[in-house]
């Protein structure tokens, strides 16, 4: 299976115990983004689109430490930016790790055959290679020749080393069926632990904006997907439910605090896609969040958005509430031929607000403001024969 057992029953106990207590919101991961710098610039992306000081930011260890403390969600998911670019990195995941928490370290794997011996396999880590597909569609998704084949043979080799290693494969508007389903074929044919998969989200400062899909393109997408693997036996690191979700058989609405982010701003509002605020602690994120501003139906921002940041923990605790519907989906995977569930109404959703602008020089002016010197007192040399030639004094002093 594509989530260790071990993994599946701690988490699902940690789910369970929330439920139990009555907590309404909680996390079930931690996204941590401990720098925005990338080696990479993909037209898709809209997390690296900052001031040169913006992107030379980084978390420290102990402030990721003291996230993972705040939040306390049993998984780990570390993105960026490109986190081997993070001295610290190593560091970072070891600490986690001891503390036995299940850390996806998410890569586009150009560092990772240089970086790879700073880490050691673990059953509490796992790398997360980016991969849009076949070698045409990825080296296209990230705008650069070569990356494909480079991933792949950092993949064969950790796989050779003992790691842990699933995918991430975000898919855009054009995607034939045929070829993403064959290259499902080919990653598990190279080992590969697991796939995660999603539609793009259509961040506002990606540079492509013309290949973000919309709801009804993406079911239909994963519909034609997941009829063409039938009996393949893909294994998948994500939720059946959400997987039934993105072929159009559930009618969910997000919980984007179901995977809170915290990176070099703060604990971003409301979730890991949309930056609308930043919150200085864990609580207040949570306490202080408008949640029901935001979503399907709520938000335009959030209209076609069926990523898994914000829907893949609605279907870890539908499945808690439904325990045979997840059995009936696991064991016989989404459907693909019956209608499709209801779709949620936009009528009033309120409209976009745009706020980069002024949340970038806010960061500017704080960063600028910790990089200022503190005033020293103007000093002046006084030669007094009756005392050291060299002595100073400032030069407010008194004559």
């Amino acid at each position: 299976m594509a989530v260790p057992l071990m993994q599946a029953v701690r988490v699902g106990a940690y789910v369970v115990r929330q439920h139990i207590t009555g907590r309404k919101r909680y996390p079930l991961v931690l996204m941590l983004e401990p720098l925005f710098r990338c080696n990479l610039a993909c037209a898709g992306c809209g997390k690296i689109d900052y001031p040169a000081a913006i992107l030379n930011q980084r978390m420290t260890l102990q402030e990721c430490l003291d996230a993972d403390a705040e939040a306390g969600a049993p998984v780990i998911a570390i993105a960026g930016g490109e986190p081997l670019l993070h001295k610290e990195m190593p560091q970072i995941a070891k600490a986690l790790i001891e503390r036995k928490k299940y850390v996806y370290l998410c890569t586009n794997a150009l560092l990772l055959e240089k970086k790879m011996d700073d880490y050691e396999p673990s059953p509490f880590f796992s790398w997360d290679v980016h991969l849009d597909g076949d070698r045409e569609m990825h080296d296209a998704s990230v705008c650069q020749d070569g990356v494909y084949e480079r991933a792949v043979a950092a993949i064969k080799k950790a796989k050779a080393r003992g790691f842990r290693i699933s995918i991430n494969c975000t898919l855009f508007d054009g995607a034939d069926p045929k070829r993403v389903a064959s290259f499902f074929d080919e990653v598990m044919a190279m080992g590969v632990d697991g796939i995660m998969t999603a539609p793009g989200y259509a961040y506002e400062r990606a540079p492509d904006q013309e290949h973000f899909l919309n709801r009804q393109k993406t079911k239909q997408l994963f519909r034609d997907i997941f009829r063409l693997g039938k009996g393949h036996k893909w294994r998948f690191t994500q939720s059946p439910l959400f997987l039934n979700f993105l072929a159009g058989n559930e009618t969910y609405h997000c919980t984007p605090w179901g995977k809170p982010l915290r990176n070099v701003f703060g604990w971003q509002r409301p979730c890991y896609l949309l930056g609308e605020g930043y919150a200085k602690s864990f609580d207040e994120l949570m306490s202080d969040t408008k949640w029901d501003d935001y979503g399907t139906g709520n938000y335009e921002k959030c209209a076609d958005c069926m990523v898994h940041s914000g829907y893949e923990s609605t279907a870890v605790m539908d499945a808690v509430r439904r325990p045979w519907h997840i059995a009936k989906v696991a064991l016989f995977g989404p459907e693909t031929e019956k209608p499709m569930a209801p779709e949620i109404s936009l009528a009033n959703q309120r409209p976009a607000q745009y706020i980069y602008a002024e949340q970038v020089e806010e960061q500017m002016k704080e960063i600028t403001a910790r990089k200022k010197p503190a005033r020293m007192p103007r000093v002046t040399t006084v030669i007094n024969a009756a005392a050291d030639k060299n002595a100073a004094v400032p030069a407010d002093a008194a004559d």
